[in-house]
């Protein structure tokens, strides 16, 4: 099946020692295209030396909101020159996450995504958009300004919200926790929302499908099976479907 990887993080330490060979497997898998995102300058500067090395890699540059507290315009200009780089393909991962309390404030985080959502317009590209325990903060913000294109990544909300994010130009991105036993709401969502309006990730070594085993971009076809499953259709149609969305929002080949 083709596939594409919508996000991970392929600079993660847990990569050190095989990156290559998950690189590899991942490419045996079918999968076209992986998606590495950045969280703060030095990994945006890691995600794009991936993206340059090898020719199935993609990068997305952005500041993390637990990268915040140190968000300021030196850090906005050095992403600015990051994403000139042939092969980023959007601005990320960036986002609101008010679950960790020892994160940077909200107004800090939300001044950092702002500024990172006019950098996407400005620049035409796409948003990776990290949501957690911040819903409603983050539709308002998107709903207030010129919002880009892009994913809202490893989904969490509801599906009025999903449905409103769709609305706005956004796609729904489900990662390998969709194949959890206790994902029903995401598969619900999943089960109605139209394919097209979908993408599949692993954000991997994060949130595997092989529960106590590290995650890799190989495992978005177990992504795509189940989803395949929830909306009864043959696991192709999904992961063409997704690979399509994927393409044509990232620009990728």
């Amino acid at each position: 099946m083709p596939l594409i990887d919508a996000h991970c993080h392929l600079d993660d330490a847990q990569f050190a020692d095989d990156r290559d060979d998950v690189i590899a497997r991942a490419l045996d898998a079918g999968v076209t295209a992986i998606i590495t995102a950045g969280a703060d300058v030095a990994t945006s500067r890691a995600a794009v030396e991936l993206a340059d090395r090898f020719e199935g890699v993609y990068a997305v540059v952005g500041i993390h909101p637990h990268a915040a507290h140190a968000f300021d315009d030196a850090q906005l200009e050095q992403i600015r020159a990051l994403a000139s780089h042939r092969k980023v393909v959007g601005i990320g991962e960036i986002g609101l996450d008010f679950y960790w309390k020892e994160n940077a404030p909200r107004a800090i985080q939300e001044r950092a995504l702002i500024a990172q959502l006019d950098l996407a317009v400005e620049l035409n590209k796409p948003v990776v958009i990290h949501d957690r325990d911040a819903h409603a903060e983050l539709m308002a913000i998107l709903s207030r300004r010129t919002s880009p294109h892009g994913i809202l990544h490893c989904f969490s909300g509801d599906l009025a919200m999903a449905r409103a994010a769709i609305d706005l130009g956004l796609l729904i991105s489900f990662a390998g926790n969709i194949t959890f036993k206790n994902a029903a709401r995401a598969q619900d969502i999943a089960r109605a929302l139209p394919l097209e309006k979908i993408v599949i990730e692993t954000d991997a070594p994060y949130l595997s499908p092989l529960r106590g085993r590290r995650n890799e971009p190989a495992n978005a076809a177990r992504g795509a099976e189940k989803i395949a499953a929830i909306k009864n259709v043959e696991p192709r149609v999904v992961a063409d479907a997704t690979a399509h969305n994927s393409k044509m929002l990232f620009r990728v080949a």
